[in-house]
Parts: structure tokens; C-alpha cells; sequence
């Protein structure tokens, strides 16, 4: 019999069903809610907060997305697995997300890019994993009462553990208010990707994804890329026609170390393009303030306004901050809003090339529509450079 055969049986009425093979694990929310589900990936336990993706796919670039970094993500479409996991598709060098929610594991999958399972991919990569839970239930829940620390476990003594005792262990866990995650998924040491191209990108990497990159080098550009708390001078020094900041995980105006070198990148005067974290620092070395939302905006199908062309975008996102509007200085314009909630996406200074965003538009998963912005990136970098000549 084949190993594929060997997952299957029929019930009494003759129903064709999957065998339930798998060890038990347990969910467990700061509020003491107890899910209990089939294990999937690497065994132990893991902390960190939960959040929600709305995506339908991309669940191995959602993994390996570093902002994802000290989260647990509830995926909210029923199935995940169904098409593997491959080596091209990776955002990062690992999986920066402490746990994956699903509330069903495919056990085959089929793609003709596949080289192996999520489940096989999760185990290699440490990655504990809980299937076979109410996935709309914690969805409603971290809306209504917002994002919360979880723990994910397979272990034996958590499984036979009570609830006070556990959940007491997520609270004691960090919140992800005042974390700078930075130099947990930065690069340790400077490279470059596009050399010889004709115009000369410093991208400091505060999680940077790399379609990102992809989206830069395919525009002609040299990338060289920084490790987060680079000093300002020394990315200055290399002269560049523009300064890119890139996305990254934790609480923005806990990045001390980053915020302190940002002014003198600011009055340099070269274009400056900053997403996600990079929009919520550049905002705060600006002169706004950030907060925490309540649920976060994660996934590839979220409206943005741009206010400066009346267009819509559907965007991919994934941030539990954001720029408080109010916040915002008069030398700064507001360009994007969301327009489930009218938060800030995006901003552009009055006198000075520099604009950010909030959303991703470099995508991988989600929607292509806002590539343009690297193209408005392309242009204010010539734009400088001619007017130096």
C-alpha cells in the first residue's frame, strides 16, 4: 500500500476520511481561552502575538516575511498546504514568525514548483504549527478584543497543564509595545545586489523583504544594503542617489538606536523611500508620533486611497502600528488613507524628496498595484542627480 493510501480510511457509512495521525496541541490566549487542535511542524512551545492574515495564499512569503518576527499568525482562509513549499519563494533568509494557526493542514500537496510540504518546510525551519481549529473564532476574537500574546504547544506536560497555569506563562511573556526587533532579523554584514547599475541605492534593513530588492534592481539601480543601527555617516560617505528603509517587526518609537541616525540622513537632502517601519520611523525623526492599532492591518487585499490622484489601490499589508494623523507636522502631507479605518498609509514632505508608505508594494503575496511608487522613487533619484550636474 502506498504511503498516500495509508492516510485514508472509510468511515461506516463509507465516506472516504483522513487518518488523524498527527499529536495534539494546544492554543492558549493571554484572556485563558484554550484551543485544542492537531499538531503540524517542529515540536516545543512558542510565545508571541497573535495576529490575523486575510490572505488566500502566500502563506511561506507570510512566514518568512521578517516583520512577522515575535508573531503567531492565524491564517483566516480555511485551507493552507494544498500547494507546498519552495526555495523561490522565500522573503528572507528563515522563518522570522514564532507559530503558524490553520484550520485545516492540507496533507497533499500539488504544485509543479513544490519541493516539499508546509509541513516538512515548518519542521525543518523550527516552525511550531496547531491545525484543526475554529480559525473564524480567533479572528472575531482579536478584533473585538484586540491582538493578544499566545502560546502554541505540543509538549506532553503543557498538554496535560491547566489552563491558569498556562495562561499565566503567556502573560508573563513580552508584549510586542516597546520591542525593538531590529537586530534580530537585519543582515550582519554589508552587501551589494546590482552592481554596476547606473543609479546607487543604500537600503538600510530593518527586515527587509526580498521582492523589495527584486523591485529595485530590476529598476537599474545598485542596492547596497546596511545593517539596521549603521551609523548615517557612514552610508553618506558612499555618496548614494537615494536611501531606502526598508519594512521590520516590533514598535517603531522603541527603535531608539535607528531614530537617533535618521536626521542626518533626513537633511542630506537625497530621496528618501521608507516602508512600513521605515514610513513609522521616518515619521517620528519627522516629528509625528505612532500608536499600536487594535487588530493590525495584515493581508493582500486592503483598500488605500491615494489622495493625491482620487485612485484606489488594493494593497498587502502587515503592521500593528501606525502614524497617528493628528500627529503629522505641517511639512508633511498626507497622501494615502486605509479606508476600512482612515489611517494614515502614506505621506510625503512639502519641500523635501521624501515620501513612505505604509503598505507593501512590492507585494509577494498580494496585489501588484502599487509598484508605481517605485518608479516615483526611480524619479525623484534622477531628478536629483540632474539637478546636481
Amino acid at each position: 500500500m502506498s504511503e498516500r493510501a495509508k492516510r485514508f480510511y472509510r468511515d461506516q457509512s463509507g465516506k472516504l476520511r483522513i487518518k488523524q495521525d498527527r499529536a495534539a496541541a494546544r492554543l492558549v490566549m493571554e484572556d485563558g481561552t484554550v484551543l485544542e487542535g492537531l499538531s503540524f511542524g517542529a515540536s516545543g512551545r512558542s510565545f508571541g502575538e497573535l495576529v490575523f492574515n486575510t490572505s488566500l495564499m502566500g502563506y511561506q512569503e507570510v512566514l518568512t516575511d521578517p516583520s512577522y518576527a515575535g508573531q503567531v499568525i492565524t491564517m483566516t482562509y480555511p485551507e493552507m498546504g494544498n500547494y507546498g513549499a519552495n526555495a523561490e519563494d522565500l522573503e528572507s533568509k528563515k522563518v522570522f514568525a514564532r507559530g503558524l494557526v490553520v484550520r485545516h493542514l492540507s496533507r497533499l500537496h500539488s504544485n509543479f514548483r513544490a519541493q516539499e510540504s508546509l509541513e516538512a518546510f515548518m519542521q525543518r525551519h523550527g516552525v511550531v504549527g496547531i491545525s484543526e481549529v475554529d480559525t473564524r473564532h480567533i479572528t472575531r476574537k482579536l478584533r473585538d478584543q484586540g491582538a493578544m500574546r499566545c502560546l502554541i504547544t505540543n509538549l506532553e506536560e503543557d498538554l496535560a497543564a491547566d489552563t491558569a497555569k498556562l495562561t499565566k506563562l503567556v502573560k508573563d511573556s513580552p508584549e510586542m509595545t516597546g520591542q525593538d526587533l531590529t537586530a534580530e532579523v537585519t543582515t550582519d554584514k554589508v552587501y551589494k545586489l546590482g552592481q554596476g547599475n547606473k543609479l546607487k541605492v543604500s537600503v538600510l534593513d530593518f527586515g527587509c523583504k526580498a521582492n523589495i530588492l527584486n523591485e529595485l534592481t530590476k529598476r537599474d539601480i545598485e542596492v547596497t544594503v546596511y545593517p539596521a543601527q549603521t551609523a548615517a555617516k557612514a552610508v553618506l560617505e558612499t555618496k548614494p542617489d537615494g536611501i531606502f528603509l526598508s519594512n521590520g517587526p516590533g514598535d517603531p518609537a522603541a527603535c531608539a538606536a535607528v531614530l537617533k541616525e535618521l536626521p542626518q540622513l533626513i537633511e542630506s537632502k537625497i530621496p528618501i523611500f521608507g516602508i512600513c517601519l521605515g514610513h513609522q520611523l521616518l515619521s517620528i525623526a519627522m516629528g509625528a508620533s505612532t500608536y499600536k492599532l487594535k487588530f493590525g492591518h495584515r493581508g493582500g487585499n486592503q483598500p488605500v486611497k491615494d489622495l493625491t490622484t482620487g485612485k484606489i489601490e488594493v494593497t498587502s499589508q502587515n503592521h500593528g502600528f501606525a502614524v497617528d494623523d493628528k500627529s503629522l507636522p505641517e511639512h508633511l502631507e498626507l497622501t494615502h488613507i486605509n479606508l476600512n479605518d482612515n489611517s494614515v498609509e502614506g505621506f510625503r514632505h512639502r519641500t523635501l524628496p521624501i515620501f513612505a508608505v505604509q503598505y507593501h508594494p512590492e507585494s509577494s503575496p498580494g496585489p501588484h498595484d502599487s509598484t508605481y511608487l517605485f518608479d516615483r522613487f526611480v524619479s525623484l533619484m534622477a531628478g536629483a542627480v540632474k539637478a546636481a550636474k
